[in-house]
């Protein structure tokens, strides 16, 4: 646990939802947080790791266990036509809690970006720096 880390400290933010956790990870959601993203949420190990690449092979298999879960479930409740899954790492690759957290978003075709995944921004002739 790291002191400054909101992520470390998750009983003390009443807005927040965990529908489910094991021994290594959180399943977290955060309506203010979600936006259009409608029943979106973060996997989160519950030992302090920055990234993906800081978390151990136990981490790894209890996200990607969760993960099955927690689609199973979002398909029941909420019936998305697709997802997005995925990690920020560091802060020039958009992450802003620096605590580990796999990204997962329902995604439903009547959205006006339906179709667009993570990578269609970031291959933009405007995102080109060379």
């Amino acid at each position: 646990m790291v002191n400054d880390c909101s992520m470390c400290r998750l009983d003390e933010s009443p807005e927040l939802k965990i529908p489910f956790r094991n021994d290594r990870v959180i399943f977290v959601q955060n309506e203010k947080e979600q936006g259009a993203l409608r029943g979106s949420g973060v996997i989160i190990p519950v030992r302090h790791a920055e990234t993906v690449f800081d978390l151990t092979p136990v981490e790894i298999d209890a996200t990607f266990a969760l993960l099955k879960l927690v689609k199973a479930w979002m398909d029941e409740q909420y019936h998305p036509d697709g997802y997005n899954v995925g990690w920020n790492c560091g802060a020039v690759g958009g992450q802003i809690a620096m605590h580990a957290h796999m990204h997962v978003i329902p995604r439903s075709r009547q959205e006006p970006y339906a179709g667009r995944g993570i990578r269609y921004w970031l291959k933009q002739p405007a995102n080109r720096w060379w």
